[in-house]
């Protein structure tokens, strides 16, 4: 039995249609170049189950079916960034009286490109021609990044469709900060879905069952103040849907934080290490400026003995990055992601405009110079930084000393901060770049920091992956 006696297909593969026996599982990449190549070009589809030139049928029965699709799956998740949208379908034939199967996977054209195929950490970019995939050339990646659609990732249409039932989470929510329900024409007039009842990216992840990776949040408590010289007391992990992943982070900051007395003559202050309301801006901001197109990433919650860092997939959107800033009163993001904001919004748990900051510095107005929240922008993440209220000495893990030194041979302007930032505790070159607010480049690493280690200023150590760097007290003194 051929393809053609039962889908409308072309008899040969063509720019738009490949078939295949199966999914190689020793050679994956020649099956999602064709996969990445679709996204590229205009779209295709890709039937498993049919031999490739004369689409005769082989089909699965249907459990081997449900096995191959959620392999496929798996391995366009792990490999392929960004997703793009695919649509399985089972084509059901009868031969000899038993029931087989193909599948149909239809892969849209991304509306965000290039579309790129990442193995053993080596990006490539395909592209779909007339009956073969290959590599992309120069010109056509630069047309891509030229011509692909600015439609934010939460604005575009998903596979799934919407239904009422889906959505009970999202209602509560609403119900619990607003005092009032989501109706189904409020949700139509933000787009949530359109008028053919399709969901939009955003909504998905909305849905009570999500648990995809897109809302992956891991949240950590450190025993001291840095993450390389301190043992890790608690990791946990959550995926589910934005609502869930919201009350996950506050609940588990909330059950771990210190609570604290201040006693004045005639009456008693109860003192939080993270104001109610500066700790919930923060999960918010979080998840509404998260940018979803980072696949493999997370919100990162990281509690030390001094502050509490929430960390966000993705920079500052449609700006420059700040590196390091205490001026949060001024800080206005456009919106990276249209939709989420908006159905934030209307649960009242965020502000319509701005990032909500104000209220963080409201709540952080009495503190003292060493317990001021700030956030560190860089290119591939924005991280806000509160504050432990009772933690005496403020923001320890920020404690320098003045040093005194012979000039270092090709030094830079950044030799001192750095000395005196790592005198007292081991640094990573990333927290190192935070705390000069620049960002975590190579000529932070080549020219300040390999300098320092190789003229004996710093020493250089390791633990697992990650090099720490220390200074050394034999050639620098304290003043």
């Amino acid at each position: 039995m051929l393809l053609e006696e039962i889908v409308d297909a072309s008899v040969l593969e063509d720019s738009e249609q490949e078939c295949k026996g199966r999914l190689d599982r020793k050679n994956t990449i020649g099956w999602l170049k064709t996969v990445a190549g679709f996204a590229n070009a205009h779209g295709g589809t890709l039937y498993i189950g049919v031999e490739d030139k004369s689409n005769n049928l082989i089909g699965y029965d249907r459990r081997e079916a449900d096995n191959e699709r959620n392999y496929f799956n798996n391995i366009v998740n792990e490999h392929i960034f960004p997703r793009p949208v695919i649509n399985i379908k089972f084509v059901k034939y009868v031969i000899r009286e038993n029931e087989r199967y193909i599948l149909c996977i239809n892969i849209a054209e991304s509306q965000v490109k290039p579309v790129i195929l990442k193995m053993n950490e080596v990006p490539g970019i395909f592209i779909r021609r007339e009956g073969y995939t290959g590599s992309a050339t120069y010109e056509e990646i630069r047309k891509m990044a030229i011509e692909t659609s600015p439609v934010q990732f939460d604005l575009q249409n998903s596979s799934e469709v919407w239904e009422k039932s889906s959505f009970n989470k999202l209602f509560a929510f609403s119900n619990d900060h607003s005092g009032k329900k989501f109706t189904e024409k409020a949700l139509r007039s933000m787009d949530f879905f359109n008028s053919e009842g399709i969901l939009k990216n955003g909504a998905v992840l909305f849905s009570d069952d999500y648990s995809g990776r897109k809302t992956a949040v891991q949240c950590s408590v450190f025993s001291g103040t840095t993450k390389g010289a301190e043992r890790i007391v608690t990791v946990n992990r959550f995926k589910g849907c934005i609502t869930d992943t919201i009350q996950f982070m506050l609940d588990f900051v909330q059950a771990r934080m210190n609570h604290s007395i201040i006693k004045l003559s005639d009456s008693r202050i109860n003192i939080d290490s993270y104001p109610g309301r500066a700790l919930f801006e923060g999960i918010i901001n979080a998840v509404a400026h998260r940018d979803y197109y980072l696949d493999g990433t997370q919100i990162q919650i990281d509690m030390f003995r001094d502050r509490l860092e929430i960390s966000s997939p993705g920079s500052f959107y449609d700006s420059e990055p700040l590196g390091k800033t205490y001026d949060l009163s001024h800080l206005i993001s456009r919106r990276r992601n249209e939709l989420i904001c908006n159905v934030l919004v209307a649960c009242n748990v965020m502000e319509a405009a701005g990032t909500g900051f104000d209220k963080i510095v409201e709540d952080y107005r009495n503190a003292d110079e060493k317990h001021r929240p700030y956030v560190y922008s860089a290119s591939d993440h924005f991280t806000l930084i509160l504050p432990d209220l009772t933690y005496e000495n403020g923001i320890a893990g920020e404690d320098t000393v003045e040093v005194s030194f012979i000039p270092v041979p090709d030094g830079t302007k950044y030799d001192a901060k750095v000395l005196s930032y790592c005198y007292t505790v081991a640094r990573k070159a990333s927290e190192i770049a935070t705390f000069l607010g620049l960002s975590n480049s190579s000529y932070l690493r080549h020219k300040v920091l390999e300098n320092l280690v190789k003229n004996d200023y710093l020493m250089e150590d390791r633990i697992g992956r990650t090099c720490y760097y220390k200074t050394n007290k034999e050639i620098v003194n304290e003043k």
